[in-house]
């Protein structure tokens, strides 16, 4: 399945391609911010700092934000399910690293995702690397729920798909009013796991416990 079909059917983050390689990214992202250090007046020629703006470019480019590059989304293969199974597949407990886009501070939580299969199933890890996919940009958390539920509705061919997502943020944690103990929730329920009450309950509760 095309990554561009793919990614064409999943709402999209606020982003345009700019024509830059991974390698011009890092350059130049090194380069600005090595000077918002200067300006914060930190010394560059000191041996822990010195190397601090290639570590940042590279770091964001290849790590925090390689969402963004098309290239690397998860190679997903559908299977047929030959074995007609018609239960939830949940997945629960998955890390979630993101950066809020507001102030580049870290979402830190878990996903609990399910799905109903209809005529493909894919392998579990697949569900971990899509969430991983979507998480790797700036985000906002509303965003991210609905992005995991698109992506794998279109793969999977079917509305029954459940996403749950329990997250800190450090733009709350480290600045503003500054809680430590709270924690922000989004769902998105489709199909049978909207319009089901059982099916709805008992996914919920799964993630709850």
């Amino acid at each position: 399945m095309p990554i561009e079909d793919i990614l064409k059917n999943v709402r999209p983050t606020p982003w345009k391609e700019n024509g830059l390689s991974e390698e011009d990214k890092v350059e130049q992202i090194s380069n600005k911010f090595q000077e918002i250090m200067e300006i914060l007046g930190l010394d560059l020629t000191n041996d822990s700092l010195k190397d601090t703006p290639k570590r940042v470019a590279k770091m964001y480019v290849k790590e925090l934000f390689k969402g963004l590059t098309p290239e690397n989304f998860p190679k997903i293969t559908v299977i047929e399910n030959e074995m007609l199974y018609d239960q939830m597949v949940l997945v629960k407990d998955i890390s979630i690293v993101s950066l809020c886009e507001h102030h580049f501070q870290t979402i830190h939580g878990t996903a609990s995702i399910a799905y109903i299969p209809s005529h493909g199933v894919i392998g579990l890890s697949k569900i971990n690397r899509i969430a991983d996919y979507f998480s790797r940009r700036p985000q906002v958390q509303e965003r991210l729920t609905k992005q995991i539920a698109d992506c794998l509705s279109y793969v999977l061919k079917t509305k029954d798909v459940a996403v749950y997502i329990k997250a800190k943020h450090y733009c709350v944690i480290s600045r503003g009013v500054e809680d430590v103990n709270s924690e922000t929730v989004t769902s998105d329920l489709r199909g049978v796991f909207k319009t089901q009450p059982d099916t709805r309950k008992e996914f919920l509760h799964s993630c709850l416990s």
